[in-house]
């Protein structure tokens, strides 16, 4: 990797302002370094709508922080990411609202060295969160540490357990049988020491003479009890024996028995949407409640995502094409357990995978939607991009991730250049997404009847007319599972809709004749 000093002193004028919010650091005279924290003082600034200046009162937050540089390759960029906990005066966790993000303590602030267009993380983040799950929120900032400007930065949500976060039973070390040892975890692939993982019983699927490891995330590895690793080790290795067993597509004694299957594909769309080069090697989370399923995610890490990148054939084609849930392919130094090799040779998972991304595409993936993301950075950021780029000299250069092709000297020209990319990457999955989408066991929707289900887009009460007498209408996902039932025996009825996440739904008419009516909304 090639790293560029800063092309301007960073030393900040008190007539210092911005648009966005204006985070400021000082550390009393410490050096940052990764682990431990060092203390020092915090003060955000931000009002909506005008110029926040470094000699405004702090109004988010002014106190106590501790504070670390985070990250493993991002690191060592010039540019670095934190990772900062707000503190009380005696040390002890300050829970706080920061900028409009629920209460806690533990934060990060992303760097942008690696990725020019300030779009890539919200982008992923943003999708994950429309199709129904947590994704860590982010506001973008600007940031003063000791009184020199360090660029913009993405604060956002460290990933954890809490109702606010990922919202999963807490655990205590008293938890140790029963019900209360059954979660929950949070555990991830990622890079590990001898002391905080544990080893697959499984090689990666396909490739047996790669050890996969799992890393503890939540009860971390000071916190986590001897009977807590075993049941977490046990429940993933009788989940792995059943998915590599010769009834894996069974329905109580398969895979589907220890996974949470829309979680999965939702997960394998988001990361193959951008081609993130991570997402399935390294900071991939996985999540188990109590008394639950194993749950992909939260998404994290796409600064090597929605780009070209010269490392593996499967990154750095630029005709939109690769897998890269293939990864192991590329033999990485981090080992992707391989579970989506599996899981795809199951035709139903595969069909839906294909359903699910479809439907997704008529909204939450639709170009037009994801441009619209990108237009949104760029408008936020616009005025202090230029800021940003003076303290780093980094456009027209290949810095970070070693992309394939030319570096665009403007910021407007790292914007267009995402964009391109995204249009060709959806281009190619269009043609190529796994799987097709199985309709069996679905009646085709009577065309010649008079029906009104709508509106469509829903949001709380779908209004329901017919010429016919209803018996019942059933909402069904895309998984095929019955959300909703209710029995109307009427003409026309409603149905309230609002506890349904946003998401793609068959609504069934099950008529007094027999017939049974299909049709596809949209719960927003």
């Amino acid at each position: 990797m090639l790293f560029i000093l800063e092309k301007v002193p960073a030393q900040v004028s008190l007539d210092f302002s911005t648009n966005l919010p204006l985070v400021v650091i000082d550390t009393y005279g410490n050096t940052i370094v990764d682990e431990p924290k060092v203390a020092a003082n915090l003060k955000i600034i931000y009002e909506e709508g005008k110029e926040n200046k470094l000699t405004d009162a702090a109004n988010i937050y002014d106190g106590r922080i501790g504070i670390e540089i985070r990250g493993r390759s991002s690191s060592h960029y010039p540019q670095k990411p934190y990772l900062f906990e707000t503190r009380n005066s005696d040390d002890s966790n300050n829970n706080v609202s920061l900028l409009g993000m629920p209460e806690e303590n533990d934060w990060c602030l992303l760097s942008f060295y690696n990725d020019k267009s300030f779009a890539r993380n919200i982008l992923a983040f943003t999708m994950f969160r429309e199709m129904g799950h947590y994704a860590p929120r982010a506001r973008l900032c600007e940031v003063i540490l000791n009184n020199e400007y360090q660029g913009i930065y993405l604060l956002t949500e460290k990933i954890k357990r809490d109702k606010n976060r990922v919202d999963i039973a807490k655990l205590k070390d008293s938890d140790n049988s029963g019900e209360e040892v059954s979660g929950g975890y949070i555990f991830k692939v990622d890079y590990h020491s001898s002391s905080d993982s544990w080893k697959s019983a499984y090689k990666a699927y396909g490739y047996p003479s790669f050890d996969v490891y799992f890393v503890y995330e939540y009860p971390d590895e000071e916190d986590i009890t001897t009977e807590q690793k075993s049941y977490i080790h046990d429940y993933v290795s009788i989940y792995e024996a059943a998915l590599r067993g010769p009834n894996y597509r069974d329905e109580m004694t398969g895979y589907k028995a220890y996974l949470d299957e829309l979680s999965f594909i939702d997960y394998f769309i988001v990361n193959e949407v951008a081609r993130n080069n991570d997402g399935f090697k390294k900071s991939r989370y996985f999540h188990k409640d109590k008394n639950g399923e194993i749950v992909a995610g939260p998404v994290w890490d796409f600064d090597w995502a929605w780009k070209n990148i010269n490392e593996c054939f499967i990154f750095k084609a630029t005709d939109g094409s690769g897998w890269a849930y293939k990864v192991n392919d590329c033999n990485p130094h981090v080992k992707s357990p391989g579970w989506m090799i599996r899981l795809f040779q199951d035709d139903w998972f595969s069909s839906q995978t294909n359903c699910r991304y479809f439907e997704l595409r008529e909204h939450t993936i639709n170009d037009n939607r994801l441009y619209a993301i990108v237009d949104s950075v760029y408008n936020l950021v616009e005025d202090a991009a230029d800021r940003h780029f003076q303290r780093w000299d980094i456009l027209g250069r290949n810095v970070g991730a070693p992309e394939v092709g030319s570096q665009p000297t403007t910021y407007l020209g790292e914007v267009a250049k995402l964009k391109d990319w995204i249009e060709t990457r959806l281009t190619w999955l269009d043609e190529n997404m796994i799987g097709e989408c199985n309709t069996t066991g679905v009646e085709t929707i009577l065309a010649d009847m008079n029906i009104r289900i709508g509106p469509n887009p829903v949001i709380d009460v779908l209004e329901i007319e017919v010429e016919e007498e209803i018996k019942e209408v059933i909402v069904i996902d895309v998984l095929g599972r019955v959300k909703l039932r209710k029995s109307i025996m009427n003409k026309s009825g409603s149905l309230n809709v609002g506890q349904l996440r946003r998401d793609v739904y068959i609504v069934q008419l099950v008529m007094e004749n027999g017939n049974r009516v299909f049709k596809k909304i949209a719960k927003y």
